[in-house]
């Protein structure tokens, strides 16, 4: 895809569509994460989402790539803040609890190398949540149109990924799937004003066609056949800190 075509996602985000999606998004982050518990949790991508504002486990951060604005630092004051080049991942195997994709798999090349990274850094029963746009909805069915309009409606770096196909390549890496919940249903307009029209249709969509949600959320558990924990995982040390380049944090940032 040509780079003319795409949507980048900061200015995506500060869009009406933008705005509309990410609130959905945030707020069923803000209720699921508050009940996952353990050490390490990882956002990778979009700062433009504050993905674990409401969880409370003692080691946070926000992954992005090397070619993310520094100023989206400021953003995260609480958590550790790393830039590294996806799909690898600089973290040890099974050091990490709690693994958050809001969107990440649509903006990378090769999102079957990320899920597998993802996979490998995830301690056993270590949860997985990822959001995606819906090819089944009219949000889908417009940015597939993208090459008559020649432009995207979407900031997605590749095809989307549909959730049924989504769900197969988290089965073949072993993992369970928890839930799954479609959000978003009015229609795919970028003025203000006409999706505040349609405001009407959400419930009726969440209650009536609710596969057709113009995104998902699915999350996911991670299973290890012919292990079984039993009380807290055993950590040899910090999890996170061998495999890690240099951290920057929005302090060192600042004292720069």
């Amino acid at each position: 895809m040509s780079n003319q075509s795409t949507i980048e996602w900061s200015a995506w985000a500060a869009s009406a569509p933008g705005r509309y999606v990410l609130a959905w998004e945030q707020a069923q982050l803000d209720r699921l994460v508050s009940d996952i518990f353990g050490y390490y949790a990882l956002q990778l991508g979009l700062p433009q989402l504050d993905a674990l504002r409401e969880n409370r486990m003692p080691s946070r951060a926000v992954v992005l790539n090397a070619e993310s604005d520094l100023k989206m630092l400021a953003a995260f004051a609480e958590y550790s803040c790393i830039r590294c080049d996806l799909p690898e991942l600089p973290f040890a195997s099974q050091s990490v609890d709690l693994l958050i994709l809001p969107h990440t798999l649509e903006l990378t090349c090769e999102p079957h190398r990320l899920l597998r990274e993802v996979e490998r850094v995830l301690l056993p029963e270590g949860q997985l949540v990822i959001f995606g746009f819906n090819t089944l909805s009219l949000w889908g069915a417009r940015q597939a149109l993208k090459g008559l309009t020649k432009r995207s409606f979407v900031p997605a770096h590749r095809k989307l990924i549909a959730f049924s196909r989504l769900k197969d390549w988290l089965k073949l890496l072993g993992f369970e799937l928890n839930r799954g919940r479609f959000g978003c249903y009015q229609p795919p307009f970028m003025n203000e004003q006409w999706l505040t029209r349609f405001a009407c249709v959400e419930k009726a969509g969440d209650r009536w066609w609710p596969i057709f949600g113009a995104v998902y959320m699915i999350t996911a558990i991670k299973r290890v056949r012919g292990v079984r924990l039993v009380g807290a995982a055993p950590r040899s040390s910090a999890a996170l800190a061998p495999a890690l380049p240099p951290v920057a944090t929005p302090q060192t940032q600042r004292r720069k």
